[in-house]
């Protein structure tokens, strides 16, 4: 009997294609980041929810007649509120629903933008710089595995952002069309900064710099907004060119116009193609930016502590120093924008602008404005330095004959010294803007807005000194903590009063308490008080600084 013939052949599993190989693993690096990020996003978008929320119904309270709607919304529809929050529209007929698209969107945008652009740069720069993406690609893991998971855990995070602003909107009794277009304006602004921190992280070889690059955007952004608002209601023609106010010329609850939302999607598509392109021109951990090479030999300086410190802050310093430089004298150039249109504010604009003086109160206001800014610089360097203990570069340093309270020391002289150069060049900064711009007496105020800023070092000084007691002794939580006084700050000093809180919550925030110089006299209680916060906190945390283990999770 014959036997049939045994086939050879052996079956081989389909080979993936080119694209499912570059995005093996995304499955499970997105459950990952999910794990990993489920208290941190959780509260972002919690933190966006409960400001819309709080926005959609504070104002009905506020102000419940037509006519305390009128009264209030004036503000709005002047050159500095505009400035400030928005193009205006609606405002010369107001209604409850666009007072809270003009007046507070702005700033829950700037919530979503910042959401994007951190949980991006966390995901992709961040695993980079600390060696972890390396390793993660040693396993079957796609080229743009890593990318596509984060890029679609931030979408996530934007939709479920959105839907709860469309949630607040409604809540508030507002149209559901202008309500879904507020919402939607949100998406549009985080996916278009995801995109963009997706671009930065390609081009810098730090976390810092990827992400004071997507930042920096969002900050040219609102100064590209400002110039633009204040220029006419609806926004100027320079309005256009900020990805920020875009999503506000849709005009919701006013014209409900859905296509200026093309731009940031459109721009979007475009920055993440960029982004994935980019990622493949470069090698891991590598940039596409060249990092400046270091000298042959180093300065004398860098063999002491002080020097070590100088050096390690002296590059995020210097970018903030130079930002709100920028950005005084641009304030102070809007010192004849508020003598001009002083005549025809509402009395209204008093709880903002401390003072019968609007223009003096302005420039007194600014001074707190730039402050919060100032302080956030503070809680930035400190996470710095919490950079240099989690990568070991701290424990190097103390191998040599360096003390601990002598490291941190160091680094915590350097950086209140960076910070009273910056409140001094902002003061400088402002004095300057205003001279130039005002036509007459310009020059007596150079000093006032130079002592307005200085005048809010005490507040600063609380802020640092409480992000450093708790980096002493929680490491973990300090940088959140700081950034919620800073934001915090900033909200309350700019709508605290309009809002109507309780005085409890009100004095929670500690840019609130000093005088608003030179409206105000100074009051010398506030500024030892907060001074005196400022110095126990720093002590607090050398000591636990001293006691606690070294790269402490």
């Amino acid at each position: 009997m014959g036997t049939a013939p045994v086939s050879t052949e052996t079956r081989q599993a389909p080979r993936p294609s080119a694209g499912q190989a570059t995005l093996s693993g995304t499955g499970t690096l997105l459950r990952f980041m999910v794990r990993r990020d489920r208290i941190r996003t959780t509260a972002w978008v919690l933190g966006v929810a409960v400001a819309a929320f709080y926005f959609a119904n504070a104002i009905q309270l506020i102000a419940e007649t037509e006519e305390e709607l009128r009264a209030l919304t004036t503000m709005f529809a002047d050159p500095v509120g505009r400035m400030m929050t928005g193009p205006g529209f609606g405002m010369e007929d107001p209604t409850h629903a666009a007072f809270f698209s003009s007046g507070y969107v702005l700033y829950l945008y700037i919530l979503i933008a910042l959401m994007s652009v951190f949980t991006v740069v966390r995901h992709t720069r961040v695993e980079e710089q600390t060696g972890r993406a390396e390793l993660i690609r040693a396993n079957v893991v796609g080229r743009h595995a890593t990318l596509t998971a984060t890029l679609i855990l931030t979408l996530v995070a934007n939709l479920l952002a959105a839907l709860l602003m469309w949630a607040a909107a409604l809540a508030g009794g507002f149209a559901a069309e202008g309500s879904a277009l507020v919402a939607t304006g949100g998406l549009a602004v985080g996916l278009f900064f995801s995109a963009a921190a997706a671009v930065s992280s390609q081009l810098s070889e730090s976390s810092r710099g990827a992400s004071g690059m997507a930042g920096g955007l969002i900050g040219l952004a609102f100064l590209i907004r400002m110039g633009g608002d204040a220029a006419e209601i609806g926004g100027s023609t320079l309005s256009w060119f900020s990805p920020l106010a875009w999503s506000q010329q849709t005009a919701p609850y006013v014209e409900d116009r859905w296509w200026p939302l093309l731009l940031p999607a459109g721009f979007a598509v475009v920055l993440l193609a960029l982004g994935y392109w980019l990622s493949t021109q470069r090698d891991v951990g590598a940039s596409l930016l060249p990092t400046r090479l270091g000298r042959a030999t180093a300065r004398p300086r860098l063999g002491t502590p002080l020097g070590l410190a100088s050096h390690t802050l002296k590059g995020s310093l210097r970018g903030w120093g130079i930002a709100l430089l920028l950005t005084g004298l641009m304030f102070g150039s809007f010192a004849q924008t508020m003598v001009d249109a002083a005549g025809d504010l509402p009395a209204e604009m008093a709880q903002i602008f401390a003072g019968e003086d609007m223009m003096l109160g302005y420039l007194a206001y600014m001074a707190l404005f730039m402050s919060v800014f100032i302080a956030a610089a503070g809680v930035s360097a400190l996470q710095q330095l919490r950079g240099e203990e989690n990568r070991s570069r701290a424990e190097y340093a103390m191998s040599a004959p360096v003390g601990r309270t002598t490291w941190l020391g160091v680094h915590l002289t350097v950086l209140v010294a960076g910070v009273l150069v910056i409140l001094a060049l902002v003061g400088a900064g402002m004095g300057v803007g205003a001279m130039a711009s005002l036509e007459e007496d310009g020059g007596q105020y150079f000093g006032e807005l130079f002592l307005a800023a200085v005048m809010q070092t005490p507040a600063v000084l609380a802020v640092v000194g409480i992000v450093t007691a708790l980096f002493g002794w929680f490491p973990k939580i300090a940088g959140a903590v700081g950034w919620v006084f800073v934001g915090f700050g900033g909200v309350m000093s700019t709508f605290g009063q309009l809002l109507d809180l309780p005085d409890a919550i009100l004095s929670l925030n500690l840019f609130g308490h000093l005088a608003e110089y030179p409206v105000e006299d100074i009051a010398w209680t506030p500024v030892l008080v907060l001074t005196g916060i400022g110095v126990v906190g720093v002590l607090l945390g050398l000591l636990g600084w001293k006691r606690r283990e070294i790269n402490r999770v």
